[in-house]
């Protein structure tokens, strides 16, 4: 395939560079141009002014975050013992650079630069307009395309980058020097837990009679409370049900008698709070690095100014983070030592940009799982948009094929599912509360054009050698 015309050098030596050189080099180098360091023998006085990534180099990355086409939706919609297996599963169609639980595509991306901070959008933000007259294949894409798609992915928030005093408990040790530096373009991802863990509660009550769970609140001892928990109680005491509850149920005990629960398989929802939806920020961070090395950047993921700060924007405390909403939960816990962060405040959202599916963007937790079964079902939904669907198979006609076959969740488990959430407000005054609605890893990435000087005079060449080679190439033809 010919080269796009003018295509800048760095672009494609970026295209020529083989992946598993990218995994053997890649190095954390941490020094920016136009940073000095005090390191004893290892110390440098940079000389240079810092020096910002170019737009298109900018736009590589941002591209490199999002759609990447549709996904493969190629599972089995019969079980192994006979009967439907859930055959609408995902949250997304449209497929993104890196694995995601149930294509949930819960990490948002924020860009931090010297122009300011940015969000950068959901692949389905963007105008598909422009996604159908892109090339299909990155390799054909010259300058423009990868700035159109990039500058249609950014929403600026604020004119600054993000920005915090200097010492513990923002930066942590070196991080205070050499971290969000001027020059440096930094992605910092948060995830929404919200869609997905509505999504995973469905389809966790979506397997077949007698695998399907009784969901626990390991926060809270199990006593009986109602009628309903005593008669539950009683049950095991006589011998009726196998497995005693150890903790407090969240409710499902008519779905216990009728069969649809089973009281043996217990899931605590404080076991893994973050229910894996947190894994696909830590694939596309693992991207980035590759990608950045293949484009002769620095690379360096550590950790972030740390939450809830980061989350909070006040000018007069000289916090200038990324400005979300907190919700306070109503209630108070009976005991001395309460478990975070039920009872701390929840940042939900950027209000008009980035909200999650709880209180106050919604009246209620069943107006949240009803949004997440039309964002799935409705017309232009994950399987309501055929057309899109059909685009990963030979044969458009296999897609109508499929989707009649493909099961959906029962009633009872929307049903089940609306409860806990239901119990998770009511009991706590926040969704979720094992997890924020936006949780945090804890790390970002830096990019930045290295102080080559300082690495020339202290480090072997092989360490930099693809740095070395790549300065400038992304302004050459």
């Amino acid at each position: 395939m010919p080269d796009p015309p003018n295509v800048p050098r760095g672009l494609r030596e970026l295209f020529a560079y083989p992946l598993m050189s990218a995994i053997a080099e890649r190095r954390t180098r941490r020094i920016a141009r136009g940073v000095s360091v005090n390191a004893g023998p290892l110390s440098h006085a940079s000389q240079n002014q810092p020096a910002p990534l170019s737009p298109l180099e900018e736009a590589v990355l941002v591209v490199s975050t999002g759609l990447t086409g549709v996904t493969a939706h190629d599972g089995p919609l019969v079980m192994p013992g006979g009967g439907p297996e859930l055959g609408t599963p995902f949250l997304n169609v449209l497929g993104r650079s890196a694995s995601s639980a149930d294509n949930a595509q819960a990490t948002t991306f924020f860009l931090i630069n010297d122009e300011g901070t940015w969000l950068i959008r959901k692949p389905t933000a963007v105008d598909p307009g422009l996604l159908r007259d892109l090339p299909p294949r990155w390799e054909a894409w010259g300058e423009p395309e990868w700035l159109a798609l990039a500058n249609a992915m950014k929403l600026k928030l604020h004119e600054t980058r993000l920005d915090f005093p200097r010492r513990y408990p923002f930066y942590l040790g070196w991080n205070k020097q050499i971290s969000n530096r001027p020059g440096t373009t930094i992605f910092l991802p948060v995830v929404d837990c919200t869609r997905a863990l509505i999504n995973i509660l469905l389809i966790l009550l979506s397997e077949p009679d007698g695998e399907r769970p009784v969901f626990v609140d390991d926060w809270q001892e199990f006593r009986p409370k109602s009628p309903e928990d005593l008669a539950a109680w009683l049950a095991v005491k006589l011998g009726f049900v196998d497995q005693e509850v150890p903790y407090q149920p969240i409710g499902g005990i008519g779905r216990v008698r009728s069969g649809f629960l089973n009281p043996a398989i217990n899931i605590p929802l404080g076991l893994a709070h973050t229910m894996r939806i947190d894994y696909e920020a830590f694939f596309l961070l693992q991207n980035l690095m590759l990608i950045g090395q293949g484009m002769g950047l620095g690379g360096w993921i550590h950790a972030s100014v740390f939450p809830p700060y980061i989350f909070q924007r006040d000018p007069a405390k000289g916090w200038f983070g990324l400005g979300f909403r907190f919700h306070r939960p109503e209630k108070t816990w009976p005991h001395r030592w309460p478990p975070v962060p039920s009872t701390q405040p929840n940042p939900v959202g950027i209000d008009g940009v980035l909200e999650g599916l709880c209180p106050p963007y919604v009246a209620d937790m069943d107006e949240a799982v009803d949004r997440v079964l039309e964002e799935k079902y409705g017309a232009g939904g994950t399987y309501g948009d055929r057309a899109t669907f059909a685009r990963s198979y030979r044969e458009p006609a296999l897609a109508d094929r499929f989707l009649s076959q493909a099961s959906r969740y029962s009633d009872e488990a929307i049903a089940y599912t609306k409860e806990i959430c239901r119990y998770l407000v009511d009991t706590y005054g926040r969704f979720p509360a094992h997890v924020d609605a936006f949780y945090l890893p804890g790390v970002w990435l830096q990019f930045s054009h290295l102080e080559l000087e300082y690495y020339r005079k202290l480090y072997a060449p092989s360490f930099y050698a693809r740095q070395e080679a790549l300065d400038g190439a992304w302004r050459e033809a």
